[in-house]
């Protein structure tokens, strides 16, 4: 598989992800939906960095891609971790609690995380046409 076509399915899994996890909501699974929300996240982001650099660190971390991304391109990226650091906190701990910890999140973490996720696609999407890649 080539690189456009990884960058292809990472976007395509990232945003199957993401309609997962307002389905989940609907159904009242919020923890499984705030898990969804992250995967979507993190995988549009090792989407973005494979586009544009050619490859992404093998992590779960939202703020590690997001700075290995400030790295290579604008200073938007370190406003946006800045406004937004403490909830992504909240996303990347979703990865872990909804797998390994008993931790609940209820309807209105789920859909702030949702959203979350949605503003992170915007960005990465914002960042590629500002790079001339959208």
């Amino acid at each position: 598989m080539g690189v456009k076509e990884e960058v292809e399915l990472l976007r395509k899994r990232a945003k199957v992800f993401l309609e997962t996890s307002k389905y989940l909501v609907e159904k009242g699974d919020y923890d499984v939906a705030a898990f969804n929300a992250e995967q979507a996240a993190q995988l549009y982001l090792k989407s973005t960095l494979l586009e544009i650099i050619g490859d992404y660190p093998r992590t779960h971390s939202i703020i590690f891609l997001l700075k290995e991304l400030e790295r290579t391109c604008l200073e938007e990226v370190s406003k946006f971790i800045k406004e937004n650091k403490n909830g992504l906190h909240i996303l990347e701990d979703s990865y872990l609690t909804s797998r390994y910890f008993y931790k609940s999140f209820d309807k209105e973490d789920a859909e702030y995380l949702i959203s979350l996720a949605e503003k992170v696609v915007m960005f990465c999407e914002d960042i590629r046409s500002r790079l001339g890649k959208g």
